[in-house]
């Protein structure tokens, strides 16, 4: 039975009409929208799909509105769906199963209407583009949305709640994009009354029908609230620490009921109003179990991106990516952003972890995109990328703890600086080692007795001191290199010579009565190979040549490598910005040729000519100042200036400051986040989510902020993320 036209076609008619009237002098179409976005939609006013409901449905795809359809669309899994954020490429609501429209709208709504921030402008062929300061214009600014895809402007309203009729018209702020720019006139007659309300619905749920007729009074909602906070100070508190959540057993009767649930019970026992205030909970509205302490996390990990994306700001930034495998031998991709942020700090933030099925380019290309563009952050404002391909050596462990001791560490090739620690620690314990193994070879079995004393032969040769001295020395310059990659003037050669390690060689060998061989002697291979010794030449030749020589030139090679001609020649140009060198030699010459270039689309050629004589005053003013001569790198630099309003006076060269400030220096903080990957999931949890891990790590990783979110806020947040039982508001 066809179901009688009443109220609803009555608003439908005058939605349209309304569009219609504003198509040809449009700046926001009406949406044909239900009055009441909270009543049960009509199975009759669904979709129409084909009968094979395996095959995807295509994406801003606008079908015609069929009222008497009874097909329904299958249901997606909310907890790996991944919304798209460009409007130009994201799937229209009204394709998703009736069920989960309204939960979809909510996430959408918490998102936001998605404003990249771009330098490039796509002008049309009468010279007219979209502009982003639109996205500051209080009419435009809560619902316009521009999409890089297809250069057109949409509104986040409409498209939410947004069902189509059959008229194209309808599709101008959803489906297709509006691009006639001349016709924007800063939003004064945009009319979006009826998803605006639609969405002020949706979210206002203490309005909602079911609450209306629970009458919950002011008490029973502030209750409410103490509840769900006992619930969000454990979960903080937990995942600060990294600890886990959940025992083997929550009953009431079980003696371990998990991490969270003993913290609570404990929590809430030092205060007799919250006990009682846990005990009356609704049974169906308690708010503490497995998936209350999932959506918790997941509230406070968006709220932390969400501080870190406005942090940023417009400012350019770099990423650093390293790939690894987790406990249940996942490959995860890890995500960190360097900046500069307003206070002039140097910021290095984890922004993500992602399970990537490959490591091919084009998979962590895709993964990459997406996860700067689901917090609008636009690629063309990436100034730097980092890259580790060391996570295929999985191997090999490193020794751990704050409080360990001196010990013979054993080397991992993600981290040099545990090599150097090695040599320079088996330097520092020779004589206890060759203790340990002279009593190996007199206590240990046959077989240790071989090992031990084969150990030994080698330990105390005059060739294995060494080479154990020349790695300690070549490996001590190069840490100190990673450590400070922006000092490039330090010279391997001239570092270090062959007569004084030689010296102190010697010194070694004699202390512990190790066999010093004469330099002018014939160099003889040792353990037997002396027979099949083809050429004649003096120790002093194989300790020179042999050993010393082609370990420094292996080293260069290797320096050479990791560092082009063209990252040579920026490192040079960008040490002229040194406070250090400045104060000696102010090199106006090198600036300008860094900005023109490694940095020519950062400024217009007229911000080239004002930033020579930017430069030019900068020299008298600010490197003669009292104040510059403290300072001892150009992070320090950036921050005097934002302290001082010097870069209120000098924008252009604090604007290339912070460029080369944001120039990835290593991935040691993609390694951190791997260290704390480790900690989260264990062998006990190695069948945690990749949402769940990825919520973990965002608060444990960067507790600096996740400690500094209201407890208030988070509530609101968890409140809109789906309707629920009971009202906290």
């Amino acid at each position: 039975m066809k179901k009688s036209t009443t109220i609803f076609d009555f608003f439908k008619r005058k939605a349209s009409n309304s569009l219609e009237a504003n198509t040809s002098d449009a700046t926001l179409p009406t949406t044909n929208v239900e009055e009441n976005p909270d009543a049960p939609i009509e199975e009759n006013l669904d979709i129409p799909i084909e009968e094979n409901p395996d095959e995807p449905v295509e994406e801003n795809l606008d079908v015609p509105f069929e009222e008497n359809s009874q097909t329904k669309f299958q249901k997606v899994d909310m907890s790996s769906l991944q919304l798209k954020r460009d409007p130009g490429l994201r799937r229209q609501i009204y394709t998703y199963h009736v069920d989960q429209r309204d939960e979809i709208r909510r996430r959408y709504i918490t998102l936001g209407p998605y404003q990249p921030r771009f330098k490039k402008i796509f002008k049309s062929e009468k010279g007219r583009s979209f502009q982003g300061s639109w996205y500051e214009d209080d009419c435009f600014k809560p619902w316009v949305e521009y999409s890089p895809k297809k250069d057109a402007a949409f509104c986040l309203l409409c498209f939410l709640f947004h069902k189509p009729t059959g008229h194209d018209g309808q599709n101008a702020f959803t489906v297709n994009g509006f691009k006639n720019w001349k016709k924007v006139r800063n939003g004064e007659s945009c009319s979006f009354n009826l998803p605006y309300k639609a969405c002020q619905d949706l979210m206002n749920q203490s309005q909602h029908i079911d609450r209306i007729v629970g009458n919950f009074t002011s008490e029973q909602i502030v209750n409410n609230r103490v509840r769900l906070k006992a619930s969000i100070d454990v979960v903080r508190h937990l995942a600060l620490q990294a600890i886990a959540f959940r025992g083997r057993d929550k009953s009431s009767t079980s003696t371990n009921r998990g991490n969270f649930l003993t913290t609570l019970d404990l929590m809430v026992s030092y205060n007799n109003n919250v006990v009682e205030i846990m005990a009356k909970a609704p049974k169906n509205a308690i708010y503490t179990s497995p998936q209350i302490q999932k959506e918790i996390l997941h509230v406070i990990s968006t709220r932390v991106k969400k501080a870190i994306r406005e942090e940023i700001g417009d400012a350019k930034f770099c990423i650093l990516v390293d790939e690894a495998r987790d406990e249940s031998m996942k490959e995860q991709m890890v995500v960190v952003l360097r900046y500069v942020d307003t206070a002039g700090f140097v910021r290095e933030r984890f922004y993500g972890i992602v399970h990537v099925v490959d490591t091919a380019s084009v998979t962590l290309k895709k993964e990459i995109y997406y996860l700067l563009s689901n917090q609008c952050l636009d690629i063309q404002n990436i100034r730097g990328q980092g890259y580790d391909g060391a996570s295929n050596m999985r191997d090999l462990e490193t020794g751990k703890g704050l409080n360990q001791m001196v010990t013979l560490q054993q080397p991992g090739d993600t981290r040099w600086g545990l090599h150097y620690k090695l040599v320079s620690n088996l330097i520092k314990l020779f004589s206890p080692t060759c203790e340990v193994l002279l009593k190996i070879m007199d206590e240990g079995n046959s077989s240790q007795k071989v090992e031990a004393e084969s150990a030994y032969e080698v330990l105390i040769s005059f060739e294995f001191v060494f080479i154990l001295h020349f790695v300690n020395e070549t490996m001590g310059i190069t840490d100190k290199l990673c450590q400070a990659l922006q000092n490039q003037s330090q010279d391997i050669l001239n570092a270090m010579y062959l007569d004084d390690l030689l010296a102190t060689v010697i010194s070694f060998c004699k202390k512990r009565g190790i066999d010093v061989p004469d330099m002018n002697a014939r160099y003889v291979a040792r353990f037997g190979r002396s027979r099949h010794q083809q050429e004649d030449f003096k120790n002093e030749h194989y300790y020179k040549v042999d050993i010393f020589n082609a370990g420094i030139d292996s080293q260069l090679q290797e320096l050479n490598h990791r560092f082009s001609e063209h990252a040579m020649e920026l490192l040079t140009l960008s040490s002229a910005l040194d406070p250090r060198e400045a104060y000696e030699s102010f090199r106006v010459s090198d600036i300008c040729s860094l900005v023109d270039k490694f940095y020519p689309i950062d400024f217009t050629d007229d911000e080239k000519n004002d930033l020579k004589k930017e430069l030019d005053l900068y020299k008298y003013d600010v490197v003669q100042h009292s104040g510059f001569k403290n300072l001892k790198n150009i992070s320090e630099l950036c921050q005097w200036m934002v302290r001082t309003r010097k870069s209120e006076i000098y924008p252009l060269i604090c604007r290339v400051v912070k460029l080369v400030l944001t120039l990835p220096v290593s991935t040691a903080t993609t390694e951190r986040a791997f260290s704390a990957m480790n900690v989260i999931k264990t062998d006990l949890r190695n069948k945690m989510e990749d949402e769940f891990l990825l919520d973990a790590m965002m608060l444990f990783i960067e507790r600096d902020i996740a400690a500094t979110i209201s407890t208030d806020s988070i509530i609101d947040d968890f409140k809109d993320l789906k309707r629920r039982r009971v009202p906290f508001s």
